[in-house]
This record gives structure tokens, C-alpha cells and sequence, in this order.
């Protein structure tokens, strides 16, 4: 699994990743990710928590020198292309039946590259629309320009992989909307089954210390995002729905738990707005923990429009916690209309008015907690990885034909 993202930097990809080679490995499957090698700064912070270990780890995990890109982002690196030779030697040691490319950028090129000249057979999972992210990260080039790049970056790697996966009917079309006539498979990212088992003292514990830690969540409901804090995830939106509640219910508060490039302009925009009274901002937790801030939110808001998945709403709904989310890209395939919460317009007023349905609606509230506990156990990743599976060996057969030079 080659992969430009992977602890300690947290983000959709890197779980995804993590969590489907933990998978595999638990299958009998031999797994080996290829990602970047971080900053001695990035793997000190607080959030390299217990998967960062790679001597921990149930799978090898090759890291590749990499220099920073904070012209782009704050967090992200990207691997010297002069290592090339060291990706090589690796994967000639490994000797892998198939590469899964799970990004685009050099680790990504380095997977392709090496499918090329060995011609094992490639896999690649179309997590990122870059077409919209890009836009939010560069600066000095006009959008069309970078909606350019965004796409063709992408195609790159649909038209030579055996095997394309979508993760969502959306992205999938996409892929024909690039104009690659190949169907992807669709395979959404699942959430790992087992976390640590749920502890009621654990959580008296950690509700004592949230609340001493932010005052302004006592005696209040929460609203709760969970997930990097960026500026494409429209987080602003969440200012104008907390606005309209407390008109309402003005014991209300929204609390934020990741972090990320916007974290700081984010906190000065609650602060212009008089809200930070009633906002808080808890940083990157250990993921063993988030079960804990799911249970003691109200609600799970999520105002993204540019999410491929958005799989912080299933993981809230695991914890039996409704969600009210905006129903673009991702969140349509994710909740599939009103499942487990409400699907929503981006609509200040009618995204305001379900979470207000949730917080003063018992039988409603009831109704929903339930939902989106059942509708969550459908995206467990031991129900899923048997088809990432059978999508291996598809790639097999194809690179088998296409390497005895027969037409499929």
C-alpha cells in the first residue's frame, strides 16, 4: 500500500490505509505500507498516538525521506524524488502480488512507477476530489488552473490501474466524468470494529476533565465536529447554525475536536463573532477516546460538501450519536437520506432546525439513536475487507492477460 499520508499525520486516507492492512493482516495477508517519513517536531505532538509505532505494528511499514511543503500545508510533506532506488529495494525484498496506490502525489507516483517496471498488478483508490481541495491550499495560481491540475493529477493514475475503487457512487462517477471509460469497483472505507472497550468510569473521567478544561460547555448542549480543521470542510457554516439555535436554546455550545491549517483562523473568527463563550476547541484526541466525546455530545454536526466519505458521521453513529450533516458527495452515499440523523440542504435554517428536532424531540432523539447505531454496524471493515480482497485478484487476472498480450 503506497500511501502520502500515514501517521502521525491524521486524515481519511491514513485510517483508511491503517485500517484495512490491520485487516489484512488479521486475514493471514502480508502487508507492507509505503509512506513518508515525518519531522522529529510532527512525531512528538500529541496526536502520534498508539498506531504511530511502527515497531508496534502488525505490518511492515517502509518510510521514505521527505521535506516540507508549508508553502501548501502546515502538516503535509511530500518524499524527495531521489529516493526512488530506496522504494525499489524495498518492494524487490517485499516482492508484492499487487500495489494499492492510495494517493497522488510522489509516494503515489513511486507505486505506479515500480507496477510499471516489474508489471505487478495496480490498484487505486480515488479517495480526494484534488480538482476542490487544491483551491483551499494554493494561493498563488488562479482556480481553473488549479481545478486543471487537480484532475489531471487524478487521471494520471485511473488510466494505468488495473483495478480502479471508488469509494462512493459519486466518486465513482466521477471517474467517468474524467472521461475514463473503466468501472470502478465501489468500496467505502470501513470502520475498524474493535476499539477500546467502553468504560463508564472512563468516561465519568474524561467528562470531568472536558468540562473543567472548557467551562463553556457546562450545563450546555453540544454540538459536536470531529475531524481535521480545515477550510474546505465549511466549518465557518457550523458559527450561523450555533446563532440560529441559541435563539432557541441559548444553552447550546459547539465543541470541535482535530486539528489542522484553519485551527487558529477558525478560533479568531468565533472570537469576532462573540461565540467563544459558547465554542470550544479540544484538539487532536487519541482515537480510543473519541467514543467518549461522542457520548457526551447531543449532536454530530457536519457541514463538509467535499468529503469523499465523511466517516467521522459513522463512527457517531456507532456511538449511538445522531448526526445532522449537509447531503453532498460523500454524506449522500454515507447516511443515503435520513438514516441515523438528517441529511440536509447547505441550508443555515433547515440544518439549525433538525438539530434543534434532535435536542428538544425525545421520541425523535430516540427514534434516531437507534437508526444510526443499526445503520453504522453496516460499515464495520471486517464486512468490507473480503471484497478488497476479491478486487486483488481481480487486478491479478487483468495484469496476467495484459502482460500475455491478451485484449480484455
Amino acid at each position: 500500500m503506497f500511501t502520502d499520508a500515514y501517521y502521525p499525520r491524521i486524515n481519511g486516507v491514513t485510517v483508511s490505509v491503517h485500517s484495512y492492512a490491520t485487516e489484512l493482516t488479521k486475514l493471514g495477508h502480508s502487508v507492507c505500507i509505503v509512506c513518508l517519513e515525518y519531522s522529529e517536531e510532527q512525531q512528538k505532538k500529541a496526536f502520534f498516538d498508539e498506531k504511530s509505532s511502527d515497531e508496534s505494528s502488525p505490518f511492515k511499514i517502509v518510510r521514505i525521506p521527505s521535506w516540507s511543503v508549508r508553502a501548501i500545508s502546515k502538516e503535509d510533506r511530500m518524499a524527495k524524488f531521489d529516493k526512488w532506488h530506496r522504494v525499489k529495494k524495498a518492494m524487490d525484498a517485499f516482492k508484492p502480488d499487487v500495489i494499492h496506490v492510495n494517493s497522488e502525489w510522489v509516494i503515489g507516483y513511486f507505486g505506479a512507477l515500480y507496477s510499471f517496471h516489474r508489471k505487478v498488478p495496480f490498484v487505486f483508490t480515488f479517495h480526494t476530489m484534488w480538482e476542490d481541495y487544491l483551491v483551499n491550499y494554493v494561493n498563488f495560481l488562479p482556480d481553473f488552473s488549479l481545478r486543471k491540475i487537480g484532475r489531471s493529477v487524478v487521471k494520471f493514475y485511473l488510466k494505468r490501474a488495473d483495478v480502479i475503487i471508488a469509494p462512493t457512487k459519486k466518486i465513482a462517477s466521477v471517474v467517468h466524468e474524467y472521461g475514463i471509460e473503466k468501472n470502478p469497483e465501489i468500496l467505502p472505507t470501513g470502520i475498524p470494529d474493535s476499539r477500546e472497550k467502553y468504560s463508564l468510569i472512563r468516561q465519568g473521567s474524561l467528562t470531568i476533565q472536558i468540562l473543567k478544561k472548557f467551562p463553556q460547555l457546562v450545563g450546555k448542549k453540544v454540538l459536536l465536529f470531529v475531524g481535521r480543521i480545515v477550510k474546505e470542510k465549511n466549518l465557518a457554516f457550523l458559527y450561523d447554525v450555533l446563532e440560529q439555535v441559541q435563539k432557541k436554546n441559548p444553552k447550546t455550545a459547539l465543541l470541535f475536536v482535530g486539528g489542522g491549517p484553519y485551527l487558529e483562523e477558525l478560533q479568531e473568527l468565533a472570537q469576532e463573532r462573540k461565540l467563544s463563550k459558547s465554542v470550544a476547541f479540544a484538539g487532536y484526541i487519541p482515537s480510543n477516546d473519541l467514543v467518549y466525546f461522542y457520548k457526551f455530545a447531543q449532536v454530530f454536526v457536519f457541514p463538509s460538501k467535499t468529503e469523499t466519505q465523511g466517516l467521522v458521521t459513522v463512527e457517531a453513529m456507532l456511538a449511538g450519536l445522531p448526526v445532522v450533516a449537509i447531503g453532498e458527495l460523500g454524506t449522500v452515499d454515507v447516511m443515503q437520506g435520513d438514516h441515523g440523523g438528517f441529511m440536509v440542504k447547505d441550508d443555515v435554517e433547515e440544518f439549525a432546525e433538525k438539530v434543534m428536532l434532535l435536542l428538544t424531540n425525545q421520541k425523535v432523539r430516540k427514534q434516531k439513536t437507534a437508526e444510526a447505531v443499526k445503520w453504522g454496524e453496516k460499515w464495520k471493515i471486517s464486512s468490507l475487507t473480503p471484497a478488497l480482497v476479491e478486487n486483488y485478484v481481480k487486478a491479478v487476472h487483468i495484469r496476467c492477460n495484459k502482460n500475455l498480450g491478451i485484449s480484455i
